[in-house]
């Protein structure tokens, strides 16, 4: 009863639902700390997970980081479209990084209170701790027009940042002494160029995180994509390796050498990949389990690991709606929980050596690959299919590459003879690495897209899952039914409401994406051609669990060449502009389409046309049509169209043209419609005209307010 009232107690102080004084939050503290401790053994542990667990969730929602009242914002009072001329002297807390697009960079500065982020219209050359005076133009960051896709608001909300300065000019006040930002730089400089971008990367960031490497994109897709994301991001895994060569050469010697040693590598570490949540948790936890193992105790990594947790988010709560931090803590428990009954059952009661050593090798990225299941499909709606094959694979290149690739960093800021020594044998291992996550990556379904699962089904699934993954007493055992019954019904509502009839149109500044679904199929029309626009297409198909789109109709009157990105997330891709279809279809390097996706009606003779070949705009008589998706345009001389989505039929009139042409002559026809999408601000002596629909049927493109509408 004690431990309940506690609890609860320290539960409504995580939450902040207690106004207590400063005094009373220290003492809520001070008992999260001894209530850590206390569960800090084998058999006390299980607490952790029903008491502890909770307390944490509580005290990092409780007190995420928000803006002082000295913070910068409190000069932007609007929203991300106000703008205040401002001029200040701050200290840079990063290397500039490119932006997306290549056009400009940004940078993160602390200001005297306060940060923010500087945006360059061209990249200047400028250092972590360089002291600079900028002036330009303050404003709020754009939040994410819709909750699949990335925001800049959301990213910079992370780092403690809430406004961004648009630099007009600048000046250059001071160079301090960065000796840590100046090591990294060495290093991964001198990996770089003896490896090039792609194999130099990759060692480069086995040793500093791919947070602080440039590392190509096409490689982090092919990485990401296989579920080899981790051997690029600084983690357990390579401190593990780091401590374990460490402690292999001072084995045998006195105490003292070991523990400086230790210290010393895991002080490098944290140096080198820098504070990143999965880097802090993996000093602390190896921190820990090394006193345990030192001072000749039996380990309890279970209560290490919820220690580990406490004072994290103690000092950081903000890293709780951290992803990578989830990712890091969901995986670790995996290893810590489900590995090893898992190997025992894999190698069976007499395993052979090769049996043994393949049960180690599957057990692994299995057990961590179950435990974030849940974060996978709540985060990014896909899963890497292919992630254990893919880990097994590449397991017995791991090792010798992340050791290779420390001691050519080392030798880069100290022997830089040794450079080509070390990299020989090394450089052919990484394009070896890089050959296999290209490979799995390219496999079928190699990115399993299911689309985002709503939190409560992640809690519903997560339910189900975890009597499978924990090896407990009989007990546990026999809510295994129930788990598989839970995790049917999740599945089943997910897959339920994606096989219905829906509509998602998504605004942001010019660019309108509008997404239509039936069936669990998806169509996209779109009014940029953009490569931005295609990206964000891109991050709406996985989000909804698309694999492709079966057509896309692009309405961009001034679009140039269209990246090959178009014809990769759909087989048939039309123009709606005349002439700028030409540029659509003859991208670069085009190859023939498979039209399987979107077949074409008999009044649709171009969607089975190849990529190579010329796409005409769509005519009046023809259309796009695939199972339940059809898209027809009613006039010549306007984009004004029809589009139906199983039972929903939309009129579209995405701009003053079309809205003249319904009115001049096809409003006479009647024709039944049950929603109207207006790409332009409607006047109000243009109201009386709108036909009878329901307010949610009825959707007006704001000019310049990002946000989305969904049916």
């Amino acid at each position: 009863m004690a431990a309940v009232v506690v609890s609860l107690a320290l539960l409504a102080l995580g939450l902040g639902v207690l106004p207590l004084p400063l005094g009373l939050q220290l003492g809520g503290t001070g008992l999260l700390v001894v209530l850590g401790l206390w569960l800090w053994r084998p058999r006390r542990s299980r607490w952790g997970l029903g008491v502890l667990l909770p307390l944490l969730l509580a005290w990092g929602l409780g007190h995420q980081p928000g803006p002082g009242p000295t913070d910068p914002v409190a000069l932007v009072r609007g929203d991300s479209n106000q703008r205040v001329a401002i001029e200040r002297i701050g200290t840079l807390l990063a290397d500039p990084q490119p932006n997306l697009d290549g056009k400009g960079c940004r940078v993160p500065v602390q200001w005297r209170q306060g940060r923010s982020e500087l945006r360059f219209r061209a990249c200047p050359t400028l250092q972590e701790g360089w002291r600079l005076q900028v002036s330009g133009q303050l404003r709020r960051p754009r939040a994410a027009p819709h909750p699949l896709l990335a925001g800049p608001a959301e990213r910079l909300a992370r780092q403690g940042i809430w406004t961004v300065l648009d630099v007009q000019r600048w000046s250059l006040l001071a160079k301090p002494a960065t000796p840590v930002a100046d090591l990294r730089r060495r290093m991964a400089q001198a990996l770089l160029e003896r490896g090039g971008p792609e194999a130099g990367g990759v060692l480069a960031a086995l040793v500093l995180g791919s947070a602080v490497v440039p590392v190509p994109l096409e490689v982090r897709d092919a990485f990401r994509v296989s579920g080899l994301s981790h051997a690029l991001a600084a983690s357990g895994f390579h401190l593990t390796v780091l401590l374990g060569a460490v402690m292999a050469l001072a084995r045998s010697g006195p105490r003292p050498l070991r523990w400086g040693l230790a210290l010393g590598a895991m002080v490098l570490f944290l140096l080198l990949a820098g504070p990143q949540p999965s880097v802090v948790r993996a000093v602390v936890m190896g921190a820990m389990a090394f006193l345990v193992q030192e001072s000749g105790r039996r380990s309890r990594p279970l209560g290490v690991l919820l220690l580990c947790q406490l004072l994290m988010l103690l000092w950081q709560p903000s890293w709780l709606l951290d992803v990578g931090f989830q990712l890091s803590v969901a995986a670790t428990a995996g290893l810590l929980l489900t590995a090893r009954p898992l190997e025992e059952k894999l190698a069976g009661p007499t395993p052979s050596k090769a049996r043994q050593w393949l049960a180690v090798a599957v057990a692994v990225p299995l057990a961590a690959s179950l435990w974030t299941l849940p974060l996978q499909l709540l985060h990014f709606g896909s899963v890497p299919l292919y992630a254990v094959a893919a880990n097994l694979a590449v397991d017995p290149l791991l090792t010798p590459l992340t050791l290779g690739a420390m001691a050519m960093a080392l030798a880069a800021v100290t022997v830089p003879a040794l450079l080509g020594v070390i990299a020989w044998p090394l450089l052919p291992l990484t394009q070896l690495l890089l050959w296999i996550s290209r490979q799995f990556a390219a496999l079928p379904l190699a990115q399993w897209q299911l689309g985002r699962l709503d939190p409560l089904l992640v809690v519903l699934f997560s339910a189900g899952l975890l009597p499978w993954l924990l090896a407990g007493p009989t007990k546990l055992r026999r809510w295994r039914g129930a788990g598989l019954a839970l995790l049917a019904a999740a599945m089943a509502l997910h897959l339920a409401r994606s096989a219905g009839d829906h509509l998602l149109l998504v605004h942001e500044g010019q660019r309108d994406l509008l997404v239509a679904r039936h069936g669990g199929r998806g169509a996209l029309v779109s009014r940029s051609a953009d490569r931005f626009s295609c990206g964000r297409a891109r991050q709406l198909a996985t989000g909804l669990g698309l694999q492709r789109y079966d057509w896309v109709l692009i309405s961009d009157p001034v679009a140039s060449l269209v990246p090959e990105c178009w014809l990769e997330i759909s087989n048939t891709v039309i123009s709606a502009m005349g002439d700028a279809g030409s540029d659509l279809a003859a991208a670069p390097n085009a190859k023939a389409a498979n039209t399987k996706g979107a077949k074409a009606s008999a009044a649709n003779p171009w969607a089975a046309q190849s990529r190579a070949t010329t796409s005409p705009s769509l005519q009046v008589g023809q259309q796009l049509q695939s199972p339940g998706l059809s898209l027809r345009p009613l006039a010549a001389d306007s984009q004004a169209a029809v589009l139906q989505a199983g039972r929903l039929r939309w009129l579209l009139l995405p701009d003053r043209q079309s809205w003249r042409s319904w009115q001049g002559q096809l409003q006479k026809t009647g024709e039944p419609i049950s929603g109207l999408w207006l790409g332009f601000g409607l006047r109000q002596s243009d109201r009386p005209r709108l036909p009878k629909l329901r307010p949610d049927h009825l959707w007006i493109t704001a000019s310049s307010t990002p946000g989305w509408r969904a049916l």
